[in-house]
């Protein structure tokens, strides 16, 4: 379990970084390519409803933004107004991949109740990107400090040690540096806050997402199995360097 002591970002109500990238194909630095959905740590197990025709977030019509729209993406924290059926729907996208191998992690599965929950149990980060006919669409997002109930790993329960969690890319945004602006903020936030390690826990059979995180900069630290998955999980950690 996640302590819930960590300093609040004092900013975070308004907090949007500054920093941009253009949604149009480009050669990022590999460790900002993953070929498969992100995420990490997985939450206490609800049953999933949105796959139903009649569930909000299955009304929810799929973006048609790729990664070669020339829109600017930018970084915010979670407002109140925010649609959770949207990043719902995102998140069963950006975790098809996993549920096609089998797999059965929460995010790919979840409701809307269960989003809303894990959101605002920390410090929920938003990737958006302006689009003709909207304010914005959402095409990533990341949960910094997610406290939950479930026991976690040992390496969790360090005082020197966050984790980030419900990490996923729009699949049709993947390959712009959307996933290294999410990790670029949780790990200025992780210091911020008094960490020297930032975790994550994923499920070992993706391969592929894990050379993804080992090119970011984290490495092994020990295998751990929840209960409301179906597969074991690796739980990876970076050391924080500089403050």
């Amino acid at each position: 379990m996640i302590p819930a002591s960590r300093p609040v970002d004092p900013d975070a109500a308004n907090y949007h970084d500054t920093r941009t990238v253009n949604a149009r194909p480009m050669e990022p630095d590999r460790r900002c390519r993953p070929q498969q959905p992100m995420f990490a740590m997985p939450e206490p197990a609800s049953e999933p409803s949105s796959s139903h025709p009649d569930h909000p977030a299955a009304r929810v019509t799929p973006r048609l933004l790729h990664a070669a729209d020339p829109a600017p993406i930018r970084i915010r924290r979670l407002r109140p107004t925010d649609p959770i059926p949207e990043i719902t729907a995102l998140l069963h996208r950006a975790y098809a991949g996993q549920m096609a191998m089998g797999l059965r992690p929460l995010a790919g599965r979840q409701d809307d109740q269960t989003t809303q929950r894990r959101c605002t149990s920390g410090e929920c980060y938003l990737a958006v990107v302006e689009r003709e006919g909207r304010d914005e669409a959402i095409v990533g997002t990341i949960l910094f400090h997610e406290v939950e109930s479930a026991e976690g790993p040992p390496w969790f329960r360090h005082p020197h040690v966050d984790s980030f969690s419900q990490f996923a890319v729009d699949p049709g945004m993947q390959g712009a540096g959307i996933g290294c602006l999410l990790l670029d903020r949780v790990e200025s936030r992780a210091k911020e806050s008094g960490a020297t390690e930032l975790a994550l826990s994923m499920a070992e059979p993706d391969e592929a997402l894990r050379r993804f995180y080992e090119r970011r900069g984290y490495r092994f630290i020990e295998r751990w199995n929840w209960p409301y998955t179906n597969y074991t999980s690796v739980i990876l950690s970076k050391p924080l360097h500089g403050r």
